[in-house]
């Protein structure tokens, strides 16, 4: 039975004919029986053809299969052709019509043509010995199956039409959730790709700028060469558990406070950061101003990496003998950095164009950090020499 069904729907076409051979063959015993002369036969054997015709190519253009039973119904009337079974094919014609979600225009000649054809009918060839009353009664029964073919194509449409619509809503609420996918898989990438630039930028700087220093001191001063030796072997080590961190968010099923990892950088480590600069050999004025409180992890996080980022530039493009300054002011609704130095300002225009470094991420990805907790930063040359940095994170943004 299903395989039934299944061929119905693949083919409804060859279904139609199929029909509309039977509706055909049984209106032509009627014709050869309720027709005696030659050419009434043939008249009605035309228009019972015509009818069959129309009700096997229904589905393939049923706006013209309904003006062709328009033209065949008028064509009994003058031909004084009366209603025959083939008549049938009107029906279906009207439920098509009604179902195809077609032209409005032709839903409704389908609803008139139906509603008219019993009336028209009646006064064409009236019931024998049947009073005014009997025949309106008839003409009401005979019209409401013609009324009815019209309802259930209609509803069919209105169904068809929901169901459409539906399923246009569910394509397109997948497209959005796959497009919010990639743009959570880009925010993420990006926001890996900065952590990993902080990392490697900032621990890299100082293992170089250690390496060059106990190179030049190694013959001459041996302690100060293995003190940076020492300094180089701290730093690697933090930079692997800060990538070890950052690869373990990517690992599925890992947390980020999973055994072996390191917590997220905050503020209370910027003094920390600040200590190690000047061990690299970077003099730095820290200072912190207002009073000191917990803040979301989001500032928290921002904030260090803006400092991180502010004294690998400075020491890598502030010349030699740079000095440095870094303030935290902590405001009612936020909380303020200011990184300062006294070296070549120049260049960090340059390191944000990507002349410097030759890609130019760092000064960028502060920005795109400011940004995701709603934040402001000014950066460039101070007036009397140097680069300066300010931002402020608001606390209400970020939260």
């Amino acid at each position: 039975m299903q395989r039934f069904y299944d061929f119905l729907r693949r083919h409804p076409t060859g279904v139609d004919s199929f029909w509309a051979v039977l509706l055909f063959g049984f209106s032509l015993l009627w014709v050869v029986r309720e027709n005696d002369g030659a050419t009434a036969r043939l008249a009605a054997m035309a228009t019972v053809l015509l009818l069959s015709l129309t009700m096997a190519l229904r589905r393939r253009a049923p706006e013209k299969m309904l003006m062709g039973v328009v033209a065949i119904g008028a064509g009994q009337l003058v031909l004084d052709i009366e209603a025959n079974p083939a008549d049938f094919a009107m029906l279906v014609i009207i439920y098509t019509v009604a179902g195809q979600g077609g032209p409005r225009w032709a839903s409704r000649l389908a609803l008139a043509g139906g509603v008219a054809a019993t009336p028209v009918a009646q006064l064409r060839w009236p019931l024998p010995e049947s009073g005014t009353a009997g025949r309106v009664f008839f003409t009401v029964v005979m019209t409401v199956p013609f009324v009815l073919a019209w309802v259930l194509g209609d509803s069919l449409r209105t169904r068809r039409a929901y169901f459409d619509q539906l399923e246009e809503r569910a394509t397109r609420l997948e497209k959005e959730r796959e497009a919010q996918a990639k743009v959570a898989v880009a925010a993420e990438r990006a926001r890996i790709a900065r952590e990993l630039h902080d990392v490697v930028a900032h621990n890299v700087s100082v293992m170089v700028v250690q390496a060059d220093g106990a190179a030049y001191v190694l013959d001459a001063a041996p302690d100060q060469a293995k003190q940076a030796l020492e300094t180089i072997s701290t730093t690697g080590r933090q930079a692997l558990a800060e990538m070890r961190r950052l690869l373990g968010v990517l690992r599925t099923g890992d947390s980020e406070d999973s055994d072996g990892y390191v917590p997220q950088p905050d503020v209370g480590q910027i003094e920390d950061l600040v200590e190690k600069v000047r061990e690299a050999g970077l003099t730095v004025d820290f200072r912190i101003e207002g009073t000191p409180r917990p803040l979301p992890s989001g500032v928290e996080l921002t904030a260090y990496r803006i400092v991180q980022e502010a004294l690998t530039n400075s020491r890598k493009h502030g010349g030699p003998d740079v000095g440095a300054s870094v303030r935290l002011v902590y405001f009612d609704d936020g909380l303020g950095l200011l990184v300062e130095d006294d070296g070549r300002g120049a260049a960090h225009e340059l390191y944000e164009d990507g002349g410097a470094d030759g890609r130019g991420h760092g000064l960028i990805g502060m920005r795109e950090r400011i940004g995701m907790v709603g934040g402001t930063l000014d950066a460039g040359p101070r007036p009397g020499g140097g680069f300066r940095i300010s931002a402020l994170l608001p606390l209400k943004s970020a939260s």
